[in-house]
């Protein structure tokens, strides 16, 4: 496998998982010190992004340092396979409502493509 920049359980990995935190907080807070923040609802999802940002980010700093820690090599094959007959073994999974899940992830991936297409084009017009 490729070693890459910023690959999870590395140094770099880890530098790049406590820089979102820092900037997550840091968005945070210049948010938090401005006046009238939340009289503005897309002020409020933000707030409400970067923490979940910033637990997310915490949570793969944990396992970066764990990993640097036990000198573990976290890119496994196994993490990043696709099984393509996982629904064809024990017929208790709701593999139907999996494959609904991914797709409509998938179309709400494109749609926000899509958007942020439009609105760099309207800012870009202006």
């Amino acid at each position: 496998m490729k070693d890459l920049w910023g690959s999870p359980g590395t140094v770099y990995g880890l530098l790049l998982r406590i820089g979102q935190c820092l900037f997550a907080a840091g968005s945070i807070g210049a948010m938090v010190s401005a006046l009238g923040f939340s009289n503005y609802t897309a002020y409020c999802y933000l707030i409400a992004s970067m923490g979940l940002q910033i637990l997310w980010s915490f949570g793969l700093a944990c396992l970066d340092f764990y990993a640097l820690q036990i000198k573990r090599d976290l890119r496994s094959p196994v993490l990043v396979s696709l099984d393509l007959n996982y629904c064809t073994g024990p017929k208790h999974l709701p593999c139907d409502r999996f494959e609904l899940s991914i797709i409509l992830a998938f179309v709400t991936w494109f749609l926000i493509a899509m958007s942020s297409h439009v609105m760099f084009w309207i800012l870009a017009s202006f």
